[in-house]
């Protein structure tokens, strides 16, 4: 059981929250990014975490990886395709409380128009009152998908014998919300 304070309803902050990623490029190094918040909600009900949910959405067209070249490739069709689907979204659809601070979210992925079931392993990372008065809650984890689930099989053969892109990305959390009033 988590703390009886953390019963309500939350929404994400964009600007103290990431929802990243990481690829391993050429077999050799890891490429890190992240996908901006477009609407993302929370209800946490701490007496029965199962009647807990979360709503994400992301936005696709902000893209960012440090590479403008990269994020424009990243927005086309070979991967997120921004014209297309311009959306990533997730729906919880059961959270589970596995012990002390960890918990592990299910629900649906959908990324490029394809959805997938998804368990995410989040770790309550603290609460606060921030200078304004608001209770913030903080969340993190982490969680692999292969991205050919979702229709991204774009890739190019190294002379080496590898590929370019690895085909499981790494998706990253770290997540503040703040309580609704």
């Amino acid at each position: 059981m988590y703390p009886s304070e953390l019963t309500g309803s939350y929404t994400i902050d964009p600007m103290h929250s990431r929802f990243g990623f990481v690829a391993r490029h050429a077999m050799v190094t890891k490429v890190r990014g992240s996908i901006p918040v477009k609407e993302a909600t929370a209800h946490l009900d701490a007496a029965d975490p199962a009647a807990s949910r979360v709503h994400v959405v992301l936005d696709v067209a902000g893209i960012q990886s440090g590479n403008d070249i990269r994020d424009d490739h990243l927005r086309t069709g070979d991967f997120l395709d921004a014209a297309g689907h311009p959306a990533i979204t997730f729906e919880s659809t059961d959270i589970k409380h596995v012990g002390g601070d960890s918990f592990e979210v299910a629900g649906r992925l959908t990324i490029r128009g394809v959805t997938r079931q998804v368990t995410i392993p989040l770790d309550y990372t603290g609460t606060a009152v921030d200078a304004q008065g608001l209770t913030r809650v903080g969340f993190e984890g982490s969680t692999v998908i292969n991205r050919k689930d979702f229709g991204m099989t774009y890739n190019a053969v190294l002379e080496t014998g590898g590929v370019m892109i690895s085909e499981k990305i790494t998706l990253e959390f770290d997540l503040s919300a703040v309580k609704n009033a």
